[in-house]
């Protein structure tokens, strides 16, 4: 089993006891042998909620005497007999976490929840048990310091160099007593990061909106105004209207709803939801998490946390980081300044005697998308039905770059009946892995969208990628069509990026395999893979009238095209500002203290140079789950980095890599979707295009001044 890095979305293998044999009757469970299903995939027909506590306690004992005798091994350290012992170890708990962490996230309840907080801090316990025994990483390190005489393929002295830099961060240099106070450190942040996550999920449920009457959802859809009924009677709430809350802080509905005071307080519910003083308030929470971050930096020797998680990163620092983004800064914020005025003179023209604010902004920067582009978001929504954009509109651009087909299938179980299953075929025709598609939003569902394995790849150990995409799609009444919104089309094709990063994986060793890259690496192909979602031959593929089939018309999508820097001021201010107060809370030096997490967020966004007043960041603090429980911790400004990095690699493709041709596509995944954690980073992309990416592209896509930001 690998013992990697958190990954992208999911929980990692991260986190238990001591590393001698535990005395136990054999487990004979759902999870005890590899599963029988295509692909290994798991068996969600036998595995019931109450066997994943007693895999994961059977799975953590195993791996402790897999790895100590790893560790009390007679025989002078290897190659095999350490790193790739290492590899194939832990695989009873791998294949318990990876279905486990999947249906946490998607499909939650009060006993998985438990669950959840009961096996956090043992699995904490079991990263460091791993990482700071002596014995083991004297192995590690003998290999290390003789590795120029070792004769290692590229793989191989990719994995030595990835592997001894973990133990390295996570402390095994360390003295005993460090070691002690770093393992408490560990799992007061696992207990803390599930207690946070769960918090917010039952927030967020909690939070939503309820509304007394229709008149106050006008400019709703007649389906989204049945959808917060039925809500509403779902929670014995029988003639009042419920509308949910996603994770983000602007609200989907705040973009059509005409009654001020409703956006008003669909947007408080939104800020508010995890700092109201009840028992999901995770103020307290957050600013602990911060100040024992830092006090672990410290103790590893680093100056603050966002250094400490950056070692193996493509930007090795927070300054090379906060460097890059201020470039952003200046014409972002005179960027927000027009269109703040711009909105507000829609407000006058409309009657209005007040200036825009946070919850006026979507409903009034819709009204000047109209008046500039003719774009009407209504018109938009019939061209996109979820099932069709899946199948002709991503699929279709996967077997025009890749060669890839798909099949559903029905014969393998799910964790949700909303989960749709394909196996994916490469090129030749041969079976490449499977896929499975989960759309739409549910209560109990983690906010915000995620790719994840179930199975990685591993020429080791003969597993081939088992691949899952969760989305949070409003769903439509029975009988009613599924539409998505362009948001959600752009979706789909970025957590199916992820999806080939992962499809495509052709590594030897599980830890480097796939998705298994740095924060500021991992988001690139998911990112350059939007990109396909407007290309014209694959959005007249996909986007047809959900009645009459009739292909988009040239006018209107030219309209998107048109329409496509609107809003950038804000779209990507809300990004940047996110990404700063994740710095600023991940730069706290050791013993400074966070009395009150919102004034320490209130600073923070006061000193960003960035109006966001009006902009509020894509997160606030309290209800941040990325960076307090997903690994993103000093480290959100990957998507932008990532964003930069795949503007400039699809420039590349378009001008100079041969387009959209089956040979560029070829060569994308030779070159990126197949090489894992292989290689540096910035070694990989000079591979790809010929030189380091530049941020022009990006600059461009988003609609600011040619010469903002320039190298």
């Amino acid at each position: 089993m690998s013992i990697a890095a958190e990954k992208p979305a999911a929980k990692a293998v991260t986190k238990a006891a001591k590393l001698t044999p535990a005395k136990a009757a054999p487990y004979t469970g759902p999870f005890a042998e590899k599963s029988p299903l295509p692909f290994e995939a798991p068996d969600f027909s036998k595995i019931r909620d109450s066997d994943y506590e007693p895999a994961i306690a059977a799975g953590m004992a195993a791996h402790q005497a897999e790895i100590a005798a790893i560790a009390n091994n007679p025989a002078a350290p290897t190659v095999d007999n350490t790193l790739v012992a290492m590899e194939r170890s832990g695989q009873l708990l791998s294949r318990a976490l990876s279905a486990f962490f999947a249906v946490v996230g998607a499909n939650t309840n009060d006993t998985l929840d438990a669950v959840e907080k009961a096996v956090s801090p043992k699995l904490a316990a079991h990263t460091d048990e791993i990482y700071l025994n002596t014995a083991l990483f004297g192995r590690v390190k003998a290999l290390y310091d003789n590795r120029a005489a070792l004769g290692l393929t590229g793989e191989q002295a990719r994995l030595l160099e990835t592997t001894y830099e973990r133990f390295v961060n996570a402390g095994a240099q360390l003295n005993d007593a460090d070691k002690a106070t770093l393992k408490s450190l560990n799992e007061q942040l696992s207990s803390l990061g599930t207690e946070f996550s769960q918090k917010l999920t039952q927030a967020s449920k909690d939070a939503a909106l309820v509304v007394d009457t229709r008149e106050e959802l006008d400019g709703l859809s007649e389906a989204e105004i049945a959808a917060a009924a039925a809500d509403a009677r779902d929670r014995k709430l029988p003639g009042k209207y419920v509308l949910t809350l996603v994770n983000t802080t602007q609200q989907p509905q705040l973009a059509s709803l005409t009654n001020r005071e409703t956006r008003r307080r669909l947007y408080e519910a939104s800020v508010n939801r995890t700092s109201r003083g009840d028992a999901n308030d995770t103020r307290a929470i957050i600013a602990k998490m911060a100040e024992l971050r830092a006090t672990k930096a410290a103790l590893l020797g680093y100056p603050d946390y966002a250094t400490s998680v950056m070692y193996d990163r493509m930007v090795k620092t927070p300054a090379e980081a906060l460097d890059f983004m201020a470039r952003l800064v200046t014409p972002l914020a005179d960027k927000q300044l027009v269109e703040a005025n711009e909105l507000d003179q829609a407000i006058a023209d409309a009657g209005g005697d007040f200036s825009v604010r946070p919850w006026d902004w979507d409903f009034y920067s819709e009204k000047v998308r109209k008046a500039k582009y003719d774009l009407d978001q209504a018109q938009v929504k019939p061209y996109f039905e979820v099932t069709r954009v899946l199948e002709d509109g991503v699929f279709y651009a996967a077997n025009l770059m890749y060669g890839l087909s798909f099949e559903k299938r029905t014969d393998l179980p799910v964790y949700h009946p909303d989960v749709t299953v394909y196996t994916v075929r490469d090129k030749d025709g041969g079976d490449l892995g499977l896929f499975y598609f989960d759309p739409f939003a549910r209560p109990n569902k983690q906010g915000g969208a995620w790719m994840g394995n179930f199975v990685e790849q591993s020429r080791l150990m003969g597993t081939r990628p088992v691949i899952y995409n969760v989305l949070n799609i409003p769903k439509a009444k029975d009988g009613e069509p599924q539409l998505v919104s362009w948001d959600d089309v752009i979706t789909m094709f970025h957590e199916f990026g992820h999806g080939l990063h992962g499809l495509f994986a052709d590594q030897e060793y599980p830890s480097l395999s796939g998705t298994n890259t740095a924060r500021d690496f991992v988001e690139f192909p998911s990112q350059f893979n939007e990109n396909f979602a407007t290309q014209p031959v694959v959005l007249a593929h996909y986007a047809k009238h959900y009645q009459t089939g009739e292909t988009i018309p040239p006018a209107l999508m030219d309209k998107i095209a048109k329409a496509k820097n609107f809003n950038q001021g804000y779209a990507l201010g809300e990004v940047v500002a996110a990404a700063l107060l994740d710095m600023n809370w991940h730069m706290l030096k050791a013993g400074q203290t966070v009395p009150d997490a919102q004034a320490f967020e209130k600073r923070a966004l006061d000193s960003l140079a960035l109006r966001t007043n009006l902009v509020p960041p894509r997160y606030h603090s309290t209800y941040f789950r990325h960076i307090w429980d997903n690994g993103y911790a000093g480290g959100y400004y990957s998507y932008l980095w990532t964003e930069m990095i795949a503007h400039d690699a699809f420039a590349y493709l378009m001008n100079d890599g041969g387009g959209l041709t089956r040979a560029a596509g070829d060569t994308f995944r030779a070159k990126v979707l197949s090489r894992g954690n292989t290689m540096d980073y910035a070694e990989l992309y000079r591979a790809y295009a010929g030189r380091d990416p530049r941020i022009d592209a990006m600059v461009e896509a988003r609609g600011l001044h040619a010469d903002d930001g320039k190298k």
